[in-house]
């Protein structure tokens, strides 16, 4: 994974070769020139001393690409800087570089050889060897300075197999959140397109119900025109109150789409307190019935509600007999609200429109995502009477505040709302 620029410059710096080679420089030559002084050292500081203490840092700048080889040149020069001087780490400093390197490229197992046929080579030539190939006896180690030896490259290879597993950590950390960030960029874009769902769907509730309206108004007027003005005045009232009422919803629910500095709607989205206007205005006999006790509904259930009683008063408009006769029924559950809209044919009247299968059309499969969005479910089908009902239960949890239309024995409440609203014959 790349990352940013930034970040790349960052990683690059640091590891950066140079770096790595002039600071095991200094150390090698600073090692062996404080060995001289104290009197440690019996290799002098000639050109040619100074190029082999050099070897080793210099081997450095490719360790990248030749991780072995980089680690032998070096561990060679370090080794023979060791028979001409006194155990230090100083002048051993690049190829602990070099090993590191090589344990953090992940080859343990090349690094573990590596140091321990070093160490081996050190101990048998300034221990074993330092007599037959007559070196000063100062150079040969103790058992403290091989302990220290063996311990300090174990340890290198610890600390680069620790840092290979902790670079492999953080990459995988870096590609969690990488993938979160993706996970919650696509979360994101899913419920935009789940709104832009809900917004169409709004629009065909708003738009079909209105439409229907204005259409069967309009039909109306046409054909008392001549006859009855009056009535014509009425249906043309209606028609405007409509449509008014149309475009006031279709900017409620493209609210969302409105620029910076619009103003906000100023009537909330509809719900169950406007069913009375809905039942009023629908063209035929509507009696409404509430069982239980009203109460505040959460917002979205109460939408939910009055769009599933919109739609299927839509549907009766469109496709029942001439002469229908509905019953909405809202029933409060202690955890859940069910509406109930029932066409029943009047007697002697034909049957429901045909050309449309049981619960088909967008209609019904609207009315089902709305109340599956919330946990709920709708059931639409034929009676054997011939009518047609829809039934929708929709969870709807008390809100911990009271009745705010008072619901006592006035009878002023939420039921007497809804039936001073109720359209009882056109």
């Amino acid at each position: 994974m790349s990352g940013p620029p930034w970040a790349r410059r960052k990683r690059r710096h640091s590891d950066w070769p140079p770096g790595a080679a002039i600071v095991a420089t200094i150390f090698h030559l600073a090692g062996t020139r404080q060995l001289a002084e104290r009197g440690g050292a019996h290799l002098a500081l000639t050109p040619a001393a100074v190029a082999l203490l050099l070897i080793g840092p210099l081997a450095l700048l490719w360790r990248r690409r030749f991780p072995v080889p980089v680690f032998v040149v070096s561990a060679t020069a370090s080794l023979v800087v060791a028979i001409y001087s006194s155990p230090h780490w100083m002048y051993a400093v690049a190829p602990g570089m070099a090993l590191f390197h090589l344990a953090r490229l992940g080859r343990r197992t090349t690094a573990a050889i590596a140091a321990a046929v070093t160490w081996t080579v050190w101990a048998s030539t300034t221990v074993l060897l330092a007599g037959p190939l007559g070196l000063d006896p100062s150079i040969s180690p103790g058992p403290r300075e091989l302990m220290l030896g063996a311990a300090a490259m174990a340890g290198t290879v610890l600390l680069g197999t620790v840092s290979k597993a902790r670079g492999e950590h953080l990459a995988a950390l870096t590609r969690a959140r990488e993938e979160q960030r993706r996970a919650q960029a696509e979360q994101k874009r899913r419920q935009e397109s789940e709104e832009r769902l809900r917004m169409a769907q709004e629009l065909h509730d708003v738009l079909g119900h209105h439409l229907s309206l204005i259409n069967v108004q309009a039909g109306v007027g046409l054909h008392l025109m001549d006859n009855r003005p009056e009535q014509a005045r009425e249906a043309l009232t209606a028609i405007k109150t409509a449509s008014a009422e149309a475009l006031r919803e279709v900017r409620s629910v493209l609210a969302v789409l409105r620029t910076e500095g619009e103003p906000a709607p100023r009537e909330p989205s509809p719900g169950l307190d406007r069913l009375p206007a809905l039942t009023t205005d629908a063209g035929f006999p509507v009696t409404t019935h509430i069982e239980g006790d009203p109460r505040p509904l959460p917002p979205e259930v109460d939408r939910a509600a009055y769009r599933i009683a919109q739609e299927a008063l839509t549907n009766v408009r469109r496709h029942a007999a001439p002469s229908p006769s509905v019953r909405v029924e809202l029933t409060y559950a202690p955890a859940t609200l069910t509406l109930r809209i029932t066409d029943t044919p009047l007697p002697g009247s034909p049957a429901r429109a045909a050309g449309r299968s049981p619960g088909s059309g967008n209609g019904i499969t609207g009315m089902r995502a709305r109340a599956e969005s919330l946990g709920g479910h709708v059931a639409a089908g034929p009676l054997p009477s011939g009518g047609f009902q829809v039934t929708a239960t929709l969870p709807a949890p008390r809100t911990g505040t009271g009745d705010p239309d008072g619901g006592g024995a006035d009878g002023g409440g939420a039921e007497g709302k809804v039936r001073s609203g109720m359209a009882e014959e056109r």
